[in-house]
């Protein structure tokens, strides 16, 4: 098939290597004029591991990633509200934080073959019967069988495929930024501290890139995105931060406040149906959600295995986009319900409802089978509301196999590994 990719984020680009590993011919068209990454760091979670374990990409990823083990939060009092382990749910789990700088390169330098990556075209409209796209030049692509809109949560084209049922930002956004590793004491665990649901404050370590030997953590501090431009003053900013997380703020003394933290937006984004004609959405286009449970990427390189199969399985196009959509459907759509519900309770105002966080959430966690569900979803192997996500032997026996002797970029350079 002649296909065509609009976005070169995580989505765009596992669909690029895996459709033309099939044979495809396989055109990318990307807005930036220097295609690269936008964001600090994220947490893979086993289920995207697994696709990047297919594609032979696995051992590069955990080459620049750091090895997380546990997920923890607290209230500014110190008060458990999260405390998740891999090990509880299967011994041979665990995520990898990455910066997405890492995970760009490798998967940028994994595509070789047929590669047609057209920078600096932003593509304004899609004909999603005939497979045509038009840039903002007015020049005209069109005779593609398939067209994959995988623009991001802020797609501008989803509603030209398929009308979207809801469509709306969220009222809460981020500030961001790397920072050096240093001598940080969670080296292998995402750490957060709250404030009620009106801020929260996170440190993920996201190891290195190709390009940066330096280990690196991701901060985040929560905001609402009336005052996201201009809610950072330098000092006010710094004096918040060192109250609620003295250790955090030590590692953030060399930061340029505001002018060193970018701004992150999200978006809640539902559509009854994820194609039309020739054309579907893949990724945040499709199922654009919070970040509460830090799925984003995972789905993304999910959905792009899961329509590169059905592809194999159906010649028609038809029935293999609806085989993409029912099986996607069919995994992520508890997470697009927890996400949403969930997200009042860590970004908001609502004093009351986070007051019932800090005092039930921990000890929910700890009844027996409500952990258990709990792991399943922040591991994204939860399939439906009870189902399990199947995860390949190979791939689990890969695991077992690194796990031991698994470490992460900041350890190897202390012990001297090369």
């Amino acid at each position: 098939m002649r296909i065509a990719i609009v976005g070169y984020g995580t989505g765009g680009q596992a669909s690029a290597l895996l459709l033309s590993a099939d044979g495809h011919e396989v055109e990318v068209f990307e807005r930036a004029p220097r295609p690269g990454p936008v964001g600090a760091g994220f947490l893979l979670q086993p289920v995207g591991l697994s696709v990047l374990w297919e594609m032979g990409l696995l051992d590069q990823v955990l080459a620049h990633g750091a090895p997380i083990r546990r997920l923890y939060g607290e209230t500014s009092s110190g008060r458990p509200v999260m405390d998740m382990r891999y090990r509880e749910l299967d011994a041979r789990f665990f995520g990898v934080g990455l910066q997405r700088g890492a995970l760009f390169g490798v998967l940028d330098a994994e595509w070789h073959a047929g590669r047609q990556l057209h920078a600096d075209h932003a593509i304004t409209e899609v004909d999603a019967e005939s497979g045509a796209l038009t840039d903002a030049e007015g020049r005209r692509h069109a005779g593609y069988d398939l067209v994959i809109v995988a623009d991001g949560a802020a797609s501008r084209l989803r509603g030209q495929v398929v009308p979207a049922r809801v469509d709306r930002p969220y009222p809460w956004g981020a500030q961001w930024c790397l920072v050096e590793q240093g001598d940080w004491p969670w080296i292998d665990e995402l750490q957060q501290r709250y404030v009620g649901a009106r801020r929260m404050v996170g440190m993920l370590p996201v190891g290195t890139r190709p390009d940066d030997p330096v280990p690196r953590l991701s901060f985040f501090w929560s905001l609402p995105v009336a005052t996201l431009d201009g809610g950072a003053t330098g000092l006010q900013w710094r004096d918040q931060l060192e109250a609620l997380w003295p250790e955090a703020g030590r590692r953030l003394h060399t930061v340029d406040v505001p002018g060193g933290l970018l701004a992150a937006r999200y978006r809640d984004a539902v559509h009854r149906h994820w194609f039309r004609g020739r054309t579907v959405l893949l990724g945040d286009a499709a199922h654009a959600m919070s970040p509460q449970l830090g799925q984003g990427v995972n789905m993304a390189l999910l959905d792009a295995r899961a329509l590169r199969d059905a592809l194999r399985q159906h010649a028609a196009l038809p029935m293999a986009l609806a085989a993409y959509e029912r099986e996607r459907r069919a995994h992520l759509g508890v997470y697009h319900f927890w996400s949403r519900w969930l997200t009042p309770l860590f970004q908001s105002e609502r004093d009351v409802a986070a007051g019932l966080r800090d005092a039930l959430f921990h000890p929910l966690s700890r009844v027996p089978g409500g952990r258990g569900q709990m792991l399943r979803v922040l591991s994204g192997t939860r399939r439906g509301w009870l189902g399990t996500f199947g995860l390949p032997d190979g791939f689990l026996q890969a695991l077992s196999e690194l796990e031991p002797t698994l470490t992460c970029p900041a350890r190897k350079a202390a012990e001297g590994v090369a």
